[in-house]
């Protein structure tokens, strides 16, 4: 089971991620934090279309139907930024990542009526669970220990949720016919476009991306060179143990990414508030712990069988 382990890596560094991108909101980013994290996020998109086209100089065989579809999923990778984003300004970060876990909900939903692909009735159960785990920390527990519906998290982390499945979707559809890394190629592309049309036709964007840059330059690029190195490792480690292990548990792995960032967000909490400060009262952890669980559960359920 050391594969398992090593898979487990990955959520890990996943998680640390969610946490750069809190401490960049608050601590860099106060004012057009999003717009500016977008900007950089697309930019980066850029480094990777040398490296890709080095693996495959056949890149520009692919055809222009193909070509537009894949804008489209760049597209819709700008709008999972953005919604998940807009959601971790003003919610922890521990609790926006269980929103994830309807990602593959969203994708097996999306895969059955695009690519025809088939559902059993142990995958509809498992979806159902998934979406119940979810439910439970869609509720906020104040003070008063009364429920208050998180609506904004709701709304933004669904819809980043469901443009990441039907991203991943479309580019399936795309990948099998044109192969994976032409594919890459084209989104990573369509991304960096977008990053340069951000900057110089969104001008509060632009404007809050260059006082980021002329302020805290330094602690700006090596959080996200380093919010960047940790993502680029963890698709490479899961990557890694797709060979090593059945890709169902491997992809179960996934799912433990929300324990990770509970975890890290009490660690954090304890020891460095004034970095990150989550709500670690027991009644807070119980709910998240549950959700979790539940969501775990729901997940396994579907890659499973």
């Amino acid at each position: 089971m050391t594969w398992f382990l090593i898979s487990l890596i990955g959520p890990f560094l996943y998680a640390m991620t969610n946490f750069i991108d809190k401490t960049l909101l608050e601590k860099y980013f106060k004012s057009g934090g999003v717009g500016t994290l977008l900007i950089f996020s697309a930019l980066l998109s850029g480094l990777a279309l040398p490296i890709l086209f080095l693996f495959d100089p056949t890149v520009f065989s692919v055809g222009l139907f193909n070509i537009l579809v894949l804008a489209a999923v760049g597209i819709l990778n700008v709008l999972v930024l953005f919604f998940y984003l807009k959601a971790l300004e003003d919610e922890e970060a521990s609790i926006t990542v269980v929103f994830y876990q309807l990602v593959p909900v969203f994708a097996y939903g999306l895969a059955y009526f695009i690519l025809g692909e088939s559902l059993t009735t142990i995958q509809l159960i498992a979806m159902a669970i998934v979406i119940f785990g979810t439910s439970i920390i869609s509720f906020e527990v104040d003070t008063e220990n009364k429920f208050k519906l998180r609506t904004k998290t709701i709304f933004y982390m669904v819809s980043a949720s469901f443009c990441w499945a039907l991203g991943s979707v479309i580019f399936k559809a795309v990948a099998l016919e044109e192969q994976v890394v032409r594919s890459l190629f084209w989104e990573h592309l369509m991304l960096t476009i977008i990053g340069i049309g951000l900057f110089f036709f969104v001008r509060t964007y632009r404007e809050h991306f260059i006082i980021a840059v002329r302020q805290n330059s330094v602690a700006i690029f090596s959080l996200n060179v380093l919010n960047e190195t940790l993502y680029m490792l963890g698709n490479t480690i899961f990557a890694f143990a797709y060979l090593l292990g059945p890709i169902a548990v491997v992809l179960l792995a996934e799912s433990f990414q929300p324990l990770f960032a509970i975890l890290i967000g009490v660690f954090m909490t304890v020891f460095f508030p004034r970095i990150i400060s989550e709500k670690i009262h027991i009644k807070h952890l119980w709910q998240k712990g549950i959700a979790f669980a539940v969501t775990c559960l729901g997940t396994y359920l579907l890659f499973a069988f």
